[in-house]
Parts: C-alpha cells; structure tokens; sequence
C-alpha cells in the first residue's frame, strides 16, 4: 500500500512508530543479534554461536513486555552497559528514504504528526539526536513513561490521556503486528504496518494489515479542513482531562 491511497480527508492525527517505521531496524537487529552477543562473547569467553544461544531466550522470554525494550533492564541482567555499546555502531541509525519528507508533508497539511514508540529514554535519545527527527513532530510520546508498552489495550487509554485524539480521525503506522492489534481494540481507526521495517532485508505482508512499502507521495496531501474547530476540540478535551487528573 502506499500514503496516497490513504483516506486523508478522514485522517487529523498520525501517530509513528519510530525503530522499523521511521527508522530503518537494520541499526537495532544488527545492535540486539550481532553486536551485542559478539561483546558478550567476548566478555565471557563464549564462541559467537554460544553467546547467541544463551542470549536468545533470554530476549524471546521479555518479548511484548516494557522490559523488552528497556536498557536498565538488559544492563541489570546482562551486566552490560549498553548506551556506550549502542554508541560504536550509531552511525547504522538512519531514517527510512522519504520519511523526512512526509512529515514535512504533514506539517504542511496541518495534520498532528506524533512519535509513539517503547523505545527506552536512552535510545530514543541516542537516535534522536543522530535523526534530528524532533523537529518534524508536534509530540514524543516514551511508552516507559506511561508505564506500559504499546501492545497492551491499556497503553492506548493512557495515551489518550497525553494526547488526545479521535481514534476514527487517527493513523497509526508501526511495524509490529501485535501493537496494531492492541490499537485497533482501542479503536484508532486507520493502521498501517510496514513492509519492510529492515531496508537490508526482504518486504513481508503483515496478515490482518495493509503493509507501507514506503513514505514517498506522488501528490501533496490535502489540507485539513477545518483546522480551527479541530483546535478548539482538542483544547477543550485538554481542559477537560486536566481537570480530571
């Protein structure tokens, strides 16, 4: 599938998903498979073979959970500390080819484009300052700080809490099947895997989901309309969830 065939007059916010959606996955599956069992090898007078099989259950057991994805978690169970490891192959940090552009392209349109990831604060930093990506969102959403991954129904209720959003007037793009899911039964409305969430590395379908095989637009997106009134909703849903809190 490609953006243009999306219903953009139906669409007011997009959230992103950053590692395989923005960012190419290559710097993340070279980090977690390579890299890392390689020092761990290392460290350990392991062979490389040994290393991974060692360290491969212990990924696959965490796997859909906040400690998945979070370097205090590995560095306490590993003894590893994994931000300077990150560090020595940062420059495999990279966007996805036209990414850049289609946030501009958002911007532009005056829809709200927002980075939802469970990346943990440590990565999410490293590679936002490689990127420069902050600039191109209106919002950064950490999943580690609201306290649960994407995958979980719950996450999607919390969300709504920071930013809030008419689920049938939201996209959501994101590699990982599982936090599709978990988003439709919140209901967000529009959703859209990725292909190919490693450019080094064969397209894929995604049952149960139209799959981006990337973020180049043939035209340019459609204003939004109505942007003033959307403004004022959302203001006045602000209001009314800080007063809840």
């Amino acid at each position: 599938m490609t953006l243009d065939e999306l219903p953009w007059p139906r669409i007011e916010t997009v959230f992103l998903d950053m590692d395989g959606t923005l960012l190419d996955l290559h710097f993340d599956n070279h980090f977690w498979q390579e890299h890392l069992p390689r020092h761990y090898a290392r460290r350990h007078g392991l062979t490389l073979d040994d290393a991974k099989a060692l360290l491969e259950p212990r990924f696959a057991a965490a796997e859909g959970t906040l400690a998945w994805y979070c370097l205090d978690h590995w560095a306490r169970t590993l003894d590893v500390d994994l931000v300077p490891l990150k560090e020595e192959v940062a420059h495999l940090i990279a966007l996805h080819p036209h990414a850049a552009a289609f946030l501009r392209a958002l911007r532009r349109s005056g829809r709200r484009a927002v980075l939802v990831t469970n990346a943990h604060p440590d990565s999410l930093a490293l590679k936002l300052g490689h990127t420069r990506l902050a600039r191109l969102l209106d919002h950064i959403v950490c999943a580690h700080h609201l306290g649960l991954p994407k995958e979980t129904p719950d996450f999607w209720q919390r969300l709504q809490a920071v930013e809030p959003c008419s689920p049938a007037a939201t996209l959501l793009v994101d590699d990982n099947p599982a936090v599709l899911r978990a988003a439709q039964a919140h209901g967000i409305a529009h959703l859209l895997a990725v292909a190919r969430p490693d450019r080094r590395r064969p397209p894929r379908a995604v049952p149960g989901f139209p799959a981006l095989r990337h973020f180049r637009l043939r035209r340019p997106l459609p204003p939004l309309r109505g942007r003033a009134q959307r403004s004022q909703r959302l203001k006045r849903l602000r209001q009314y969830r800080s007063r809840l809190s």
